[in-house]
């Protein structure tokens, strides 16, 4: 490049320099920052070195100049992102389901390069977790983005949706159905990604599995659809009432269970739900759930303690899923 253009580009290429290969305890000499320069051929003289840190400090940069026995040099202070919180981000890439093998390596890489060369290998520690289940569609990123989309255009949209065969392939459902929704809200829960929709043919509010929805196409001229439904919505609510996301009527439920697993319920559905005292270490709870096959299974999972008090078509739905368990095992 002519000597005008790499001017220009100096100021770039020393920030490159010392946020890619300084940290605290690796400082580059004056000297070795003019010998990296040249590396990229721009010339640079030790002055407008001196000059060009100024510079970059003046325009927000942190960077300091550490005092040294055998000469000092200047490292990359102030960094958008603490080591700890560089980890945090590694793990919830690593904990996430919805993002592929393949996007998790590359994000986890992308996080390393905003820790610097040295702290960045501390992030290597567990880059992966072996034979933690990640899905298998790549697509759920360009998903999310025209979900989002429909969204802020307030449109419907059609896709297919996907479900496993015995061949553990993913195939479309109902011979390739298509469905029309109006997306309204994204959430996250049980490790997967969601989609929170009103469905225009059904006309209730339903959601979907980001990563198993295929081919969106956002319906351009159309207007979304649910609104009333979605005035007074609340995602929080309808995500701890769904248990494993999967739907039923919502109702009223009351629990009788010991007062030591009282932590167990507001865990699971916050601190507005109504406990009561029915006897001594034993508590009455009153929960809003999606009566379903997953809320049965989660209330044994609590053990014999617990016992649903009210309604009765509820307690007897329970003891009937107990009983149909108990009969495949006689």
């Amino acid at each position: 490049m002519p000597r005008g253009v790499n001017q220009k580009m100096k100021l770039l290429y020393l920030l490159k320099i010392l946020s890619e290969n300084t940290d605290e305890a690796h400082p580059l000499s004056t000297q070795e920052l003019i010998a990296r320069l040249s590396s990229y051929g721009i010339p640079a003289e030790r002055k407008s070195i001196y000059d060009d840190i100024e510079c970059l400090n003046l325009f927000g940069y942190d960077i300091v100049y550490v005092k040294a026995h055998k000469g000092g040099g200047y490292y990359m202070a102030g960094r958008e992102f603490e080591l700890p919180e560089l980890k945090l981000l590694v793990d919830a890439v690593q904990a996430s389901r919805f993002i592929t093998l393949k996007k998790s390596r590359q994000l986890i890489s992308k996080i390393e390069k905003l820790a610097g060369p040295y702290e960045g290998k501390q992030l290597q520690r567990q880059v992966f977790v072996a034979g933690r289940v990640k899905t298998d569609n790549e697509s759920i990123y360009y998903n999310v983005d025209m979900v989002h989309k429909a969204i802020q255009d307030n449109a419907p949209i059609t896709f297919t949706y996907l479900v496993w065969n015995m061949k553990r392939e993913l195939v479309p459902r109902h011979q390739g159905k298509r469905y029309h929704v109006s997306p309204w809200a994204l959430t996250w829960k049980d490790e997967n990604y969601y989609l929170v929709a009103y469905d225009d043919e059904e006309e209730k509010i339903k959601h979907f599995r980001v990563d198993k929805m295929s081919c969106i196409k956002e319906q351009e001229g159309e207007e979304r659809k649910g609104a009333e439904s979605f005035e007074r919505f609340d995602i929080a609510e309808y995500a701890n009432r769904t248990f494993g996301m999967f739907g039923g009527e919502t109702e009223t439920v009351t629990l009788r269970l010991p007062e030591s697993m009282i932590g167990i319920v507001l865990d699971r559905f916050g601190r507005e739900i109504s406990i009561r005292k029915l006897e001594e270490g034993v508590a009455g709870v009153k929960i809003r759930v999606a009566v379903s096959m997953q809320f049965y299974g989660w209330l044994t999972g609590l053990g014999r303690e617990v016992r649903i008090l009210t309604p009765e078509y509820v307690k007897k739905g329970y003891a009937d899923y107990l009983g149909e368990i108990i009969r495949n095992y006689s």
